[in-house]
């Protein structure tokens, strides 16, 4: 693997930090299978408990690489190896902790919901731009965490949320100081280090079986698979494209 994904190990915590500063840390193809493969290897590995993760140089991710994934739908490709990442995080058996640290748009916000907890940093924010590109993004994640109604709200109208309403609305556990937040980070993941291995695992499990609607879940799948690569979503997508391109958007 390369350094697209940086990992640091502290008694039981597996610190991992994505690596794409030059594109605020968004999903191409190597940063998509990085992930899954990592996600693979830690849970395998008896001596992580817990994995926190983060982005570099003020983001956690902007979403997907924009002009490989216009590439690719226009090649007639899928493009789908971010969602398959993300649906590999939440999967992850151990507990996961997202310290958002900036930008969380389209796949990172997706990504921040597929941990158990997420902590934000002051500066950080939240996107769901699928409505505005032809897709669905954190549709079968977001009302479990922010109610069905305002999930509709964010999604429907693709806003931007910042950090201080991202906590009144739950969709962060809590914000901290920017240069705090590493540090709050580890000393949480450390907290449930301690504890019993096999009464978080269940824990997890258990809490996941009574909110998660694997309904949604497949519909989600099965929507953007029907959606991925139609006119609508290419011309959407070549057109915000273009703004970010010209750094007049974000994904």
């Amino acid at each position: 693997m390369s350094d697209i994904l940086l990992r640091e190990f502290r008694e039981g915590v597996e610190f991992v930090r994505i690596n794409r500063p030059e594109k605020r840390n968004a999903f191409n193809r190597e940063l998509s299978l990085g992930i899954s493969a990592l996600m693979d290897e830690l849970e395998a590995d008896d001596n992580v408990r817990v994995v926190v993760l983060t982005g570099v140089d003020g983001a956690f991710s902007a979403g997907a690489d924009m002009t490989e994934a216009l590439a690719s739908f226009e090649s007639g490709g899928r493009g789908d190896q971010a969602a398959q990442a993300i649906a590999r995080v939440a999967r992850f058996a151990k507990p996961l902790v997202a310290a958002v640290n900036g930008y969380a748009f389209g796949g990172g916000a997706a990504l921040a919901l597929s941990c158990d907890l997420r902590l934000a940093s002051e500066r950080a924010s939240f996107r769901f731009p699928g409505a505005s590109y032809g897709l669905v993004v954190g549709g079968s994640q977001l009302p479990r965490i922010v109610g069905p109604a305002k999930a509709k709200e964010l999604i429907f109208t693709a806003r931007i949320v910042e950090a201080d309403e991202a906590e009144r609305i739950g969709l962060v556990n809590r914000v901290v100081p920017h240069d705090e937040l590493e540090g709050a980070a580890w000393e949480l993941a450390l907290q449930i280090a301690a504890q019993s291995l096999p009464a978080v695992l269940w824990s997890k499990a258990v809490i996941n079986a009574a909110t998660t609607v694997e309904k949604g879940i497949e519909l989600e799948i099965e929507a953007n698979r029907a959606l991925r690569g139609s006119d609508d979503h290419v011309s959407r997508f070549r057109a915000a494209t273009e703004r970010v391109a010209g750094g007049n958007d974000s994904a």
